[in-house]
């Protein structure tokens, strides 16, 4: 009895054991890929592949390596960048990969070694980067609206790099750099090299630069000299400031002169004209009465020397002066 329980018993795990080593289960963000042997095992000359879900293997003979399928990202390191006009630039980048041919993946790899591929990436990426900006100047690489450089750096890394200069994507005087991205995309694809990253098996999908900045003593330098033109241009402004009001107070003033001179004259002209009358009207008044007149002359005489407005009103004159015949009494007529 004992022994029918270990035979049934040892048959149950080893039953258990082929069933657990004969199924497998990939995950959604995973591709399969069987080994038998160490090698990937291939269905007419193509490695299988498996999808997500269940799958069943060989037991014992054959091995699961899952591989992540996912997009991923790689945080390339801020670093200098030197231009076509030998200027620095500190150039913070990163990029996104993943994994198309698992097979060729797992090989070149050894075994799907993610940190050796994103190293090797990294490497290539900064090579390639450095190379374009070396074609370009700064204002090239600012003005570069339609990202034509990420575009050529990600298609070189996918596709190798073009050594024919005929062929540079980035020369204005080439018919392709105004063609569309699908033509682009053909002439490297027509000249793909063993150092691309197809080679591995795996595509870059996108190549974006984050920040591009200029170094620190660079930018200082550029900062003063900006703050001196700056300066420059603010005080000529001022010089010219300064010249235009002189020259309007300049016309101002002489307005208000010839104003103040033609207001005077006007003025002058018309009190000349008003005593001319007031003299014409006295002339006929006192032409009527003489004697009223003389009398008339004398009491303005007296007001104006014995008025209240006087001081120290002391006259020495004879009493037979002619300026005090009208105060004698023997002049006064009733």
């Amino acid at each position: 009895m004992i022994k029918k329980f270990l035979i049934g018993s040892i048959s149950f795990l080893i039953i258990s054991s082929i069933l657990y080593e004969s199924v497998f289960i990939v995950h959604q963000i995973e591709k399969g890929i069987i080994l038998r042997f160490g090698k990937v095992l291939r269905k007419d000359g193509k490695p299988i592949i498996y999808e997500p879900g269940l799958h069943l293997k060989t037991p014992f003979i054959e091995k699961v390596k899952m591989l992540d399928s996912r997009i991923r990202t790689v945080d390339v390191q801020a670093d200098r960048y030197l231009t076509r006009e030998n200027k620095d630039l500190i150039v913070d980048s990163y990029l996104k990969w993943k994994v198309i041919d698992f097979s060729k993946y797992y090989v070149a790899t050894g075994g799907g070694d993610v940190d050796q591929t994103e190293t090797l990436l990294k490497r290539k990426f900064s090579d390639r980067l450095r190379s374009e900006f070396g074609r370009l100047n700064v204002k090239n690489i600012i003005m570069d609206s339609r990202g034509r450089m990420t575009i050529d750096v990600r298609d070189s890394l996918n596709h190798g790099t073009i050594t024919d200069p005929s062929k540079d994507l980035m020369n204005q005087s080439n018919p392709f750099y105004e063609s569309s991205e699908e033509k682009r995309r053909q002439i490297f694809k027509r000249d793909v090299s063993s150092n691309s990253m197809a080679i591995l098996g795996v595509k870059v999908v996108d190549v974006r630069i984050k920040r591009i900045e200029l170094p620190s003593e660079v930018s200082e330098a550029i900062y003063q000299r900006m703050r001196a033109e700056r300066e420059s241009v603010a005080r000529r402004h001022r010089s010219q400031g300064k010249e235009e009001a002189l020259k309007i107070r300049a016309v101002s003033d002489k307005s208000v002169t010839e104003i103040l001179a033609a207001a005077e004259c006007e003025s002058l002209r018309l009190k000349g004209e008003g005593d001319a009358i007031a003299a014409h009207l006295y002339a006929k008044a006192f032409d009527k009465d003489p004697e009223f007149y003389s009398f008339f002359r004398i009491l303005k005489a007296y007001e104006k020397n014995f008025g209240k407005k006087r001081k120290n009103n002391l006259m020495i004159l004879g009493t037979s002066s002619s300026f005090f015949r009208y105060m004698r009494s023997s002049n006064i007529k009733n």
